[in-house]
């Protein structure tokens, strides 16, 4: 019934490896030069030659002969490769990316994974914006890996107008708006000019109360940054704007759901985890996200909702067994006489189905 708590960015969707990464795993960073055409290798993924001109980490391979290395796609003039070692020479121990001189200054300057997460994060803070697409990527990648208390310890290097209107450009990239939400809440706490804050915290409130279809990218983040900032008042305010209930919608419905993990996990100090839980028992009659809510409630220990929680087996069980595991699990962890007399209940109206979702629930 538990869920793993987030060691890093909650709100910036799925990214891959950060370009000091790579640099700082391979044995050789290298600066090469494109010296023939891409094709596809026997493997069927696409390898080209490069000449190694200059060596960014690691001694070069000896001999002048071309490396091969994997592409995402053709490159016209130089890249950054990675290579994993002395037999870098063949195809798959070779990566390599296009890059310009902007490009490879930059790999060659990010910070050392070694040092501290908070002072690399300042380093980058500041490229999030860069003309450079491959380096403001990268600097978002370094964001989206790194674990919150970093972020918000980095947060100095953040620009409040800059993430303000971040926020609110309808041309921004979806994927980014969570953690730019994220961000300007800390910007915001971190505030001591009460008018600026409520500035900040205002134009959250904007973004989130912003009419917009049902799949809204980083909705989650925008919600979590108003928590940031306001802490339980920013709770309040979201569960008076009607985004906790059965009749949020089924996006909004998942993105709240994020945002309360979210402060159950890292905001204790500022939001109470009693509000979160009764704000997540707000979802439990929601049909989109019924048996994540219950699951929620387990972890959180919340016992108070048991009878809310054996409702939805009537309410939605019939149809989702997703939701019967859920309150099977637990009614079955709940140490309330309640849910012994509810489980006995269950157990005479459909022992086989309680069977099962009990077993599903032991095994998840």
């Amino acid at each position: 019934m538990l869920a793993a708590t987030a060691v890093a960015c909650p709100f910036c969707g799925v990214v891959g490896r950060s370009l000091a990464e790579r640099r700082d795993t391979a044995a050789v960073t290298a600066v090469g030069e494109a010296a023939g055409p891409a094709a596809r290798g026997s493997d069927g993924l696409l390898e080209q030659p490069f000449i190694l001109r200059q060596t960014i980490r690691g001694p070069l391979p000896g001999g002048n002969a071309p490396v091969t290395a994997r592409v995402e796609g053709a490159v016209e003039g130089f890249a950054v490769l990675f290579g994993a070692g002395p037999r870098a020479g063949a195809a798959d121990r070779w990566e390599a990316i296009a890059a310009d001189e902007a490009l490879l200054a930059h790999v060659a300057a990010a910070p050392a994974t070694t040092r501290p997460a908070a002072e690399r994060l300042a380093w980058f803070a500041a490229r999030l914006d860069h003309p450079d697409r491959p380096i403001a990527d990268d600097a978002f990648t370094e964001f989206g890996l790194a674990p919150f208390a970093a972020v918000r310890d980095a947060a100095g290097g953040f620009d409040a107008g800059k993430l303000g209107a971040w926020v609110v450009d309808p041309g921004i990239d979806q994927r980014r708006r969570g953690f730019y939400g994220l961000a300007l809440g800390l910007v915001a706490v971190r505030e001591r000019d009460a008018a600026m804050r409520a500035r900040l915290t205002a134009v959250l409130r904007g973004a989130i109360d912003r009419p917009g279809t049902d799949v809204r990218a980083g909705f989650d983040g925008l919600l979590a940054g108003l928590l940031v900032a306001e802490g339980g008042g920013g709770l309040d305010w979201i569960v008076g704007r009607g985004l906790c209930s059965p009749e949020t919608r089924a996006g909004d419905a998942r993105h709240a759901l994020a945002a309360l993990r979210f402060a159950w996990e890292q905001l204790a100090e500022t939001v109470p985890r009693d509000a979160v839980a009764r704000a997540t028992g707000g979802l439990v009659d929601n049909p989109a996200v019924a048996a994540d809510a219950v699951v929620d409630l387990a972890r959180y220990q919340a016992w108070d909702a048991v009878d809310a929680v054996a409702a939805a087996w009537g309410r939605f069980g019939g149809d989702d067994p997703l939701v019967r595991r859920a309150v099977a699990g637990y009614l079955a962890a709940c140490p309330l006489p309640a849910a012994r007399a509810h489980l006995d209940r269950l157990r005479q109206a459909e022992p086989d189905r309680l069977r099962q979702a009990l077993e599903a629930a032991a095994l998840r």
